[in-house]
């Protein structure tokens, strides 16, 4: 049965708005108390390692693991051949697309190891397992593959010309799917009629997510049941996938998850590694260990963004939008993951116009199999990308109309008369503020005294360049989770949550609206989550934690106080309409007579009370915000450095104020590097991954960012759930990626420079920099 909708109601938001709580859970991990993944052992474990292909594209002719399997420790070598002759299935994706010829989306099935042929540099071919990892990764080396090289294509451009390598036969000429929205005659005729037209074409490269933590799985089968140890954004989905891989129910399967070393999206559903340790667990009978490398993880986890465009933004004589043209082929790998085709065909359309007022739109997009591996989601999921194209349009049509790039946005907002405002892609904006928004950074960048800046920064030889982005967040993905409360007869509080905590503070702000609710010291409260035998919910993705699973946390804590009010007026023997609650005691109003809810919990059967609540908000929330970065560059070098970054972000109303200030800054980070430094590279000829260490991957350090100006505005709650809150843990990435550059594009405009594609790198810079305008 679906759960009631819900909307925003104050009295249930009253949960000490901003109050910087430390958080509960550092004060473990600072001392070195987590518990992740690969801290945990089992007693007679087996360890795993997998072979990987060394061909982006190959046949797979013969495998020969007969000397790896007389190899010292060696247990056990298997291929496909072994996992297909027990019966199991692929990672399943959801078929939510089609071809243009209206036939289901078209890509290889995601089989646990590569079943003939491999795809991609890194494709999964044979897991090894021995009685210690070394020895695992000995044997791994002498397993023997004849392997027939077959042509590969990397990027999608090349990917559908004429002539290019197949990938896989029900995907004729690499396009697996693809969508169109929009009015294409209204946009041809405001393109037609339009004072100025802006081009421009852009690639959103490639990234590593790369959490600090890599991932790990450990496998047990006992009693006919498995228990997966990992480290996954979503416990529930995963062992929903776990289920249709080996075809069997899913009460089958536990999964537990202890801390997690980042996640960024990249840590959600199954992936391989997971269901082969949970297979060699039962054909072994014994538990199964595998670790990722670190070059594991650069080759075989799942990338982000990759997306190309070419876009068309048609304006008025004064700067106001009439319509905008985008074609956009992204980039699915060979072997799509269950957000790849997701990002670029459904998130990434649905905020392209942001917070701007576009009367037309015209998007057709194509989602193109290549031989690199598959991308999925990554901080933002498609929302950084159209949000950097719009962002990149306005700039260089300001640029072009000269106009200040802060008016041309204000000239073409969504006014806050237009809400509830309607969507191309039929989607409603409850609130907004934007062109408020705006103005607060513009005041806290200090913005009307960049010039003073720039010649001082000039003195020492160096050129100084400001860069603005507004931009709009959607979050709300599987909109609905329940909690589960206990109360213990000692008077203690615990909330079974199916979100996930990955870093983000989740224990501490759920503590936080539960002891709100309740009246209780956060002592007295514990949060469980990551086990799917205590609690199943969707997880952690897409900004959903407080938006969902806070508003599931309060609406179970008024669960309690009602049904204890009931529980208690049987015991004081009294109505229950006259019986209040405060501070962890129900008593009879205007009397002395009370019970405790400990005392209460204590005099039920179970010696404890449960109950549970369901929250879905009727509607996603739309978090927005504002950035100005400026950054100073070394005319001699091209090195670009960041020197004064300021943020004004609507969330809503904030839980925890730190938190968010720590989320933001997060996101920044990510955001900024990926502007300046970060960049995926493939071979472009033999299709070999370039990027497969962090000598050749740059990820930002701490000390190459300034001290950050964030500040919030909560004037605008979201309407659509209980708290009035909305999402925060991927916005300060959607913003800083436009406004780093434009910042560049900014210090280098003055040498005949309009644009330069991420990552602006030094040698990117200076080569912009030495070439004549």
């Amino acid at each position: 049965m679906n759960a009631p909708q819900t909307q925003f109601d104050p009295a249930s938001a009253r949960f000490g708005s901003s109050r910087s709580q430390k958080r509960l859970e550092d004060d473990r991990l600072l001392v070195g108390k987590g518990l992740y993944s690969d801290d945990r052992d089992l007693p007679g474990q087996a360890w795993m390692v997998v072979l990987r292909s060394p061909h982006a594209h190959a046949r797979m002719a013969k495998i020969d693991a007969a000397q790896a399997r007389k190899a010292p420790g060696v247990v056990a070598v298997y291929t496909a051949a072994e996992l297909k002759a027990d019966g199991l299935g692929p990672i399943p994706f959801p078929p939510l697309f089609k071809r243009p010829d209206g036939a289901p989306m078209g890509a290889p099935p995601r089989t646990l190891l590569a079943d003939g042929v491999a795809m991609y540099a890194g494709h999964p071919v044979a897991a090894v397992i021995a009685e210690t990892r070394a020895q695992a990764q000995d044997a791994a080396e002498l397993v023997a593959i004849d392997y027939e090289e077959l042509p590969s294509v990397i990027g999608p451009a090349k990917a559908i010309e004429p002539g290019a390598p197949q990938i896989w036969a029900q995907a004729p000429g690499n396009i697996s799917a693809q969508v169109r929205y929009g009015d294409a005659a209204a946009v041809a005729k405001a393109m037609a009629q339009a004072a100025h037209v802006t081009e421009l074409a852009l690639h959103n490269q490639r990234v590593s997510a790369m959490p600090l933590e890599p991932r790990a799985a450990l496998a047990q089968f006992a009693l006919e049941r498995w228990t997966l140890y990992t480290q996954t954004q979503q416990p529930s989905g995963t062992r929903e996938a776990l289920a249709a891989v080996f075809k069997t129910k899913v009460e089958q399967f536990r999964v537990v998850v202890g801390d997690i070393g980042g996640g960024f999206g990249m840590k959600t559903g199954l992936y391989p590694e997971d269901a082969l340790a949970c297979y060699a667990a039962r054909k072994l009978a014994r538990p199964v260990k595998w670790r990722g490398e670190r070059s594991e993880e650069f080759l075989a986890a799942h990338m982000g963004r990759d997306l190309h465009f070419k876009a068309w933004l048609a304006l008025d004589g004064a700067g106001k939008v009439l319509a905008l043209k985008m074609e956009m082929l992204g980039d699915f790998g060979s072997v799509p993951v269950g957000s790849t085709a997701i990002i670029p065909l459904w998130l990434a359309p649905k905020v392209l116009t942001s917070v701007y007022h576009v009367p037309a739109v015209d998007y057709f997009i194509r989602g193109v199999l290549t031989n690199a591996m598959a991308t999925g989601a990554y901080r933002g999921a498609g929302r950084p990308e159209a949000n950097f194209l719009m962002e990149r349009l306005l700039d260089k049509a300001a640029r072009e109309l000269q106009l200040d790039p802060a008016e041309i946005r204000r000239r073409n907002f969504i006014a806050p008369a237009a809400f509830p405002y309607q969507t191309h892609l039929g989607d409603t904006y409850d609130v907004g503020e934007f062109a408020r928004i705006l103005d607060a950074v513009l005041k806290n960048s200090d913005w009307e005294n960049f010039k003073g800046r720039k010649e001082e920064s000039k003195k020492r030889g160096k050129l100084r360049g400001r860069g603005l982005a507004s931009y709009l967040e959607w979050t709300g993905a599987l909109p609905t989770e329940t909690v589960d409360i206990e109360i213990a007869a000692e008077g203690t509080v615990t909330v079974f949550s199916g979100t996930m905590a990955m870093g983000q503070g989740l224990e501490t702000s759920y503590t936080q609206l539960i002891a709100e609710v309740l009246g209780l010291d956060h002592a007295k409260i514990r949060i469980v989550q990551g086990d799917t035998d205590r609690a199943n919910g969707v997880g952690s993705v897409g900004s959903r934690s407080a938006f969902v699973g806070g508003s599931a946390v309060v609406a179970a804590g008024h669960k309690v106080v009602a049904r204890g009010k009931e529980l208690a007026a049987e015991v004081l023997e009294a109505a229950a309409a006259d019986i209040e609650y405060r501070g962890g005691r129900f008593a009879i109003s205007g009397t002395d007579r009370s019970i405790g809810l400990g005392e209460l919990a204590a005099r039920q059967p179970q010696k404890l009370i449960r109950v549970s609540a369901t929250q879905t908000p009727s509607a996603p929330s739309w978090p927005n915000g504002a950035q100005v970065i400026e950054v100073e560059i070394d005319p001699d070098t091209g090195e670009v450095a960041l020197a004064k970054i300021t943020s004004v972000d609507d969330i809503g109303r904030i839980i925890n104020r730190a938190i968010v200030e720590g989320q933001v800054q997060g996101g920044i980070a990510q955001g900024a590097g990926q502007a300046l430094w970060e960049q995926v590279a493939y071979d472009a000829q033999s299709g070999q991954l370039l990027t497969g260490s962090l000598m050749d991957y740059c990820v930002p350090r701490a000390d190459q960012f300034p001290p950050m100006a964030n500040e919030f505005d909560e004037s605008v709650p979201c309407t659509t759930n209980l708290l009035g809150v909305k999402g925060v843990g991927e916005l300060g990435t959607i913003g800083a990626a436009p406004a780093a550059v434009h910042a560049v594009i900014d210090a280098l405009a003055d040498r005949g420079v309009t644009h330069i594609e991420m990552p602006c790198t030094a040698e990117r810079v200076w080569r912009a920099l030495s070439t004549p305008a």
